[in-house]
């Protein structure tokens, strides 16, 4: 019997696709991809015609080994990875790398895809093999090359310009904009008062119905002409007092057809209306029930592949969804002829099936056993979209009832709407979010004709204000995305919790708002790297990656094209001074950021000395605003695009510190500051003024009094020894919260509360840290320091390694070591992040760049042995040494 290897990405698809295939099929997990571009310079060499540089990673080399071993003693290798160009990359990894490993030795090599795992779609897979699609693979290695190149060309430019800023990428700085830009449009937006007249209206049968005014003597009335309380008041007036007459009834019939199946965007939109679900959530939620669940001892997938854009369904799928519509339908819901979709979005990929069950009889009510809560809802989503998709449209019948209003010379003109279900086809399954509400044009209107009179019952006016437009959501933001042609299905949920990890939006009640650091890496871009922020430039890139993916255009040429402009760009901005940065922010930002108050009065003139302008200025901790008239005037003020009193000192300093309030104890100020280890708060001024740093889970912005004075009030007495009498104490220290007796400390722990914890607690940490138990600072009780993790190489030569301190965790390169700020999470930090930290570090010390290709080497200790005459020739340092 023939022995065949077959690669898949994860584990529970290899179990389940192992079971189908039976004896003489070995298969694998790859655990996704296997290679990667090294985070450091020259990954992606321009200059070499883009040549990559390709490196496996640790689990990536396990898991290659594993596959290169069972492909020795296997006659073939069959890859069947997703169907995607992520998945054709991941078949073109593993096949380079057994390439370069010398296992293959001329064994035959296979592609298969299968859009939903079930016994059938392998088993036609499995059947008809290809060759790597190469076209499919040029595309990722475009895509891959591009967000490389912007991100470690771009992003250390913001790093220099711009302190605090973390990183910028090809469609997450796009995708920000777009968010940005809403809420430059809700700054920019004025308020406008309008005044609608509503009147409710009798029949001759006593049947109530609304009509609402649309035009008096002649001349149209829309929306927003009623303007003013007088206006109003006036047509009310005239409607209190006029005879109202049928001047024409008009009915009209109407359909509303179907929704098409799911695709990645349209279901991560739904889900997020519908049921609260984060894309993200969304998509883990979806790979799971790709990769199916066990029934009746069979694993099996339940809904098709989940990342793509395509609407259409197999001819069978809609053959059996045809044969569920009649079979649990009455005859009328059915079509006489089933439904094809077409997808409307810019530079759809490659043609996927649309998200579907993998079996329309698999009803939810089934499968609800074998799923958790949210499996279930979304599966029952996904489910009512797809059956919904093949049946019949709704029948409406639109009524439009006009009326005469004479009220002596004046005549007004009044329109009552109606709209009737008459047939509900799909809508008896399934809604939409946005229609599910009622809305005026719903309701029924009563049996009228021409010439009938009714009788006024009630006149309201009533005063309405025009609203600016509504943040984006997730869903509405990934809507806007598509319209646009910028990302792709499977790129959505990832740049979205790209640009939450970098602090660049924040989620307030479902909507998305930019941060600060977010609108100044926008504003940076948008005045230095306009071009590539641009929504038509990023969505034609995209439709060049579809012509690559198409075999239209050679990939290095797109690249090509892109480098020599982008390349321009990157000089010219290394070249730009700093007042050329601040004059761009503060031209972009200066009207969000000092708002005309309406007064007359100047919005930038400063508040202390009266002659100054107040402008963005850039300092070593990031952004902040300052007086032109520095060093004479010193004024300065947190950076905050968040409104309120711009040009106001109140609730500063004259550092620009956050005054909290006074202490009612000494009288003296309590502000709150930014400082090189991270925010604290301070009690009055002086040599040696009382300090203490934050909690965890408290900010500056939302800092009270009562908070800062009960950290100036520790350490605090937790109460004393029952043994010794020593007190026992509990506080905040460089190295966390902790309670002390004697000299004895013992970190508290993430539950434990330093203002609550009691002498229970305190006496237990206490005594399991004197009999040897945990150990201060996270090290081991042997006194070694823990093993630093390198998270990559410097551009500029040797490692950077992640490392945890006496003060805390740590970044090192060479000789420059830089503090991670307090409340980072260490095990979020990326490279980019590490890179951001020493920059600043180097800054903020004065000290000089080293050599390219070095670390910077040690300070030589204080006393040091002779040196043998051998060594006295000092060799060369090595990069990545410390």
């Amino acid at each position: 019997m023939e022995h065949k290897v077959v690669v898949v990405e994860s584990p529970a698809k290899a179990k389940t696709i192992h079971k189908y295939l039976g004896r003489g099929y070995e298969v694998i997990a790859s655990y996704g991809h296997v290679r990667d571009l090294p985070p450091k310079d020259g990954s992606v060499d321009p200059d070499a015609d883009f040549a990559m540089l390709w490196e496996l990673d640790g689990r990536g080399s396990k898991q290659i080994s594993a596959i290169a071993a069972a492909v020795k003693d296997a006659d073939s290798l069959i890859l069947a990875t997703d169907p995607d160009r992520e998945g054709e990359a991941i078949s073109w990894h593993i096949l380079e790398a057994l390439k370069s490993r010398r296992v293959l030795k001329g064994k035959p090599v296979e592609r298969v895809t299968f859009n939903a795992i079930t016994k059938d779609a392998v088993a036609h897979a499995m059947a008809n093999p290809r060759e790597i699609d190469q076209a499919l693979v040029d595309a990722y290695l475009a895509r891959r090359a591009l967000d490389y190149l912007v991100g470690f060309q771009l992003s250390p430019v913001l790093w220099r310009k711009l302190p605090g800023a973390r990183s910028a990428g090809r469609v997450q700085s796009v995708a920000l904009r777009l968010v940005c830009d809403r809420e430059e449009e809700i700054e920019r937006f004025i308020t406008r008062e309008y005044w609608s007249l509503v009147a409710t209206l009798l029949t001759a049968r006593g049947e109530a119905f609304e009509a609402r005014l649309v035009g008096a003597d002649g001349r149209k009335i829309t929306r927003l002409d009623v303007g003013t309380k007088a206006e109003a008041e006036a047509f009310k007036a005239a409607l209190d007092a006029a005879r109202f007459t049928v001047q024409s009834v008009e009915a009209k019939p109407a359909k509303r057809h179907p929704y098409p199946p799911f695709t990645t965007s349209t279901l991560q939109m739904e889900a997020s209306r519908k049921l609260g679900f984060a894309p993200a959530i969304t998509m883990r939620l979806a790979q799971k029930l790709y990769e199916g669940v066990e029934i009746g001892g069979e694993t099996t997938g339940l809904i098709t592949y989940m990342r793509t854009d395509g609407v259409d369904m197999a001819p069978e799928a809609v053959a059996a969804l045809r044969r569920f519509i009649g079979r649990e339908f009455e005859a009328d819901y059915l079509p006489g002829v089933p439904r094809a979709y077409s997808t409307k979005a810019k530079n759809a990929q490659e043609a996927h099936e649309a998200i579907r069950p993998t079996d329309i009889f698999r009803v939810p009510a089934a499968m609800k056993a074998y799923l958790s809560g949210d499996e279930y809802r979304l599966y029952e989503l996904i489910w009512k979209r797809t059956l919904a998709s093949q049946m019949e449209s709704a029948r409406l019948e639109r009524t439009t009832v006009d009326i005469l209003a004479e009220a002596g010379a004046r005549k007004l003109d009044l329109r009552a709407t109606g709209q009737v279900v008459l047939f509900d086809g799909f809508l008896a399954l399934y809604q939409e979010t946005d229609e599910d509400a009622e809305d005026e044009d719903s309701k029924r209107l009563p049996a009228m004709k021409v010439g009938d009179a009714v009788s006024k019952k009630a006149i309201a006016a009533t005063q309405h204000f025009t609203e600016p437009p509504p943040r984006f959501t997730e869903a509405t933001l990934i809507k806007r995305m598509e319209e646009l042609g910028i990302g792709r299905p499977s790129t959505y949920a990832a740049t979205l919790a790209t640009l939450r990890d970098r602090e660049y939006v924040k989620i307030d009640k479902k909507r998305l708002l930019p941060e600060d650091k977010g609108r100044i890496v926008t504003a940076f871009l948008e005045s230095f790297f306009a071009r590539y922020v641009e929504f038509g430039f990023t969505a034609d890139l995209e439709n060049d990656l579809d012509r690559i993916s198409n075999a239209e255009v050679d990939w290095r040429e797109v690249l090509r094209q892109f480098w020599k402009d982008f390349k321009a760009a990157i000089e010219s901005a290394r070249e730009r001074r700093t007042t050329e940065v601040l004059d761009g922010l503060n031209d972009h930002l200066g009207p969000a950021i000092f708002r005309d108050k309406g007064d007359g009065t100047n919005p930038r003139a400063c508040p202390k000395c009266g002659s100054g302008q107040l402008s963005l200025k850039l300092g070593k901790l990031g952004p902040f605003i300052g007086c032109s008239n520095y060093p004479e005037c010193r004024f300065t003020r947190p950076f905050s695009m968040a409104g309120g009193e711009e040009g106001s000192a109140e609730g500063t300093d004259d550092n620009g510190n956050r005054v909290l309030g006074k202490d009612p104890e000494t009288g003296l100020e309590v502000t709150a500051r930014e400082g090189r280890f991270g925010p604290f708060i301070q009690l009055g001024e002086g040599e040696k003024p009382k300090r203490a740093s934050l909690a965890k889970g408290m900010t500056l912005k939302s800092l009270t009094l009562e908070q800062a004075l009960a950290l100036l009030s520790l350490p605090r007495e937790v109460g004393k020894d029952p043994t010794t009498g020593d007190p026992i104490l509990a506080g905040i220290g460089k190295y966390g919260p902790y309670v002390q007796r004697g000299k004895t400390y013992a970190n508290l722990d993430a539950a434990d509360d330093v203002f609550t914890v009691g002498m229970n607690r305190a006496i237990d940490l206490i005594a399991t840290k004197e009999a040897g138990g945990a150990k201060r600072f996270g090290r081991a009780a042997s006194g070694g320091a823990p093993a630093g993790k390198v998270l990559g190489a410097h551009p500029d030569g040797g490692d950077i390694t992640l490392l945890d301190g006496r003060y805390g965790a740590y970044v090192k390169w060479g000789s420059v070591n830089a503090t991670i700020p307090k409340g980072a999470n260490k095990d979020d930090l990326t490279l980019e992040g590490a890179l951001g930290l020493i920059a600043a570090r180097i800054e903020a010390t004065g000290g000089a760049k080293p050599a390219r290709g070095k670390a910077p080497a040690r300070k030589a200790p204080a006393k040091k042995a002779p040196a043998k005459k051998a060594a006295a020739k000092k060799a060369p340092a090595k990069p990545g040494k410390g």
